[in-house]
């Protein structure tokens, strides 16, 4: 129940860089079923963000490590020097 809870509390909100760079939008996330931690943040990258237009996977989505969220509000902000390597 909690982590359709949390699910629910992060799909839809928007994801920006530690610089200010709008990423994109949670859509999803990926948990770990033996430990319960999340694993991956899948996001609908944003069409005029470059980089996670070069993240983006097969099904148009990206998957963002949750240990690049750096905190999370009104948007999820990530660090964007950990997505880049």
């Amino acid at each position: 129940m909690a982590k359709y809870l949390l699910a629910r509390q992060l799909s839809g909100k928007r994801v920006v860089t530690n610089d200010g760079e709008e990423f994109g939008r949670v859509i999803d996330i990926n948990i770990n079923e033996l430990s319960g931690k999340i694993e991956e943040l899948i996001v609908e990258p944003n069409p005029d963000n470059m980089l996670a237009e070069r993240m983006r996977k097969e099904d148009g989505n990206v998957l963002v490590p949750y240990e690049t969220v750096m905190a999370i509000g009104d948007y999820v902000i990530i660090e964007k020097r950990a997505i880049m390597s």
